[in-house]
């Protein structure tokens, strides 16, 4: 009889649901007094402490089924009594958490271990590594295109009015000392231009575009694109300067005074 009697205290015995309402009802009252008492609002606690307001209030009201997890709700009152002056540490410790804490340092353990799984890892490595050659393929043959455009290839050009000498350079007829060119756009080019020594011009001009440029000494034109650009050497009758899409540069020397 005595075994069917200490089994039947037992049944009756508080379950810790009960005794964690119980504990959140007295730390909830005692944190809402204090916060009272000190003039703040539940909206400034937010600030301060970056909890919902919902949550404060049911930590305050003892309202467990509001709040999340045993273990989580110690960390809230902690938060909550810290930014009340309180040692949220210690004051949060009187809040039973139970068993909770085992089963979800359990739980967390189950999970992880999918996540850290060799397979997983040795993908994504693959993955890097296949975006990285990737990326660095392109940028060579991106930065492979642009000195392949920007390097110039001499050539020879007899249509062009003058008397050619060596590294294509061109010695004006005209009779002062001094050079004009003109250049037309046939199709959208690259152009620098540098006159006595200094540039002029260097940029992209556009399909149509016109532009004249004079020198006393000397004067250098260089294109992306040769057969795009139409060029007269002191109003005479313009030539292209060569081949669609190959570079070339010119240079143009002014005649000597004699």
């Amino acid at each position: 009889m005595k075994w069917f009697r200490k089994k039947g205290e037992q049944s009756v015995k508080p379950s810790i649901k009960e005794h964690q309402a119980e504990k959140l009802g007295q730390l909830g009252s005692q944190l809402a007094s204090l916060r009272q008492e000190q003039g703040l609002t539940l909206d400034e606690l937010v600030v301060f402490t970056r909890i919902p307001r919902r949550l404060l209030q049911a930590i305050e009201k003892g309202s467990l089924s509001d709040l999340p997890e045993p273990i989580y709700i110690q960390g809230l009152i902690r938060q909550f009594a810290d930014a009340l002056g309180l040692q949220g540490r210690e004051f949060a410790s009187h809040f039973p958490i139970g068993s909770q804490s085992v089963s979800v340092q359990s739980n967390w353990k189950v999970q992880a271990v999918p996540q850290l799984r060799p397979v997983h890892l040795y993908l994504l490595y693959i993955g890097l590594i296949f975006c990285s050659v990737n990326g660095l393929s392109q940028l060579l043959n991106n930065s492979t295109f642009q000195a392949n455009n920007r390097q110039i290839q001499p050539k020879t050009v007899t249509q062009l009015a003058g008397k050619e000498t060596a590294n294509n350079t061109f010695i004006s007829k005209k009779g002062d000392q001094s050079v004009q060119i003109g250049v037309t756009l046939k199709a959208s080019s690259w152009i620098s231009v540098v006159t006595d020594g200094k540039t002029a011009f260097e940029g992209v001009l556009p399909q149509g575009s016109s532009r004249t440029w004079n020198a006393t000494e000397q004067l250098t034109v260089k294109t992306d694109n040769a057969g795009g650009v139409l060029m007269s050497v002191n109003q005479q009758k313009a030539k292209e300067m060569g081949e669609l899409g190959k570079a070339q540069e010119i240079n143009i020397a002014a005649k000597p005074n004699l």
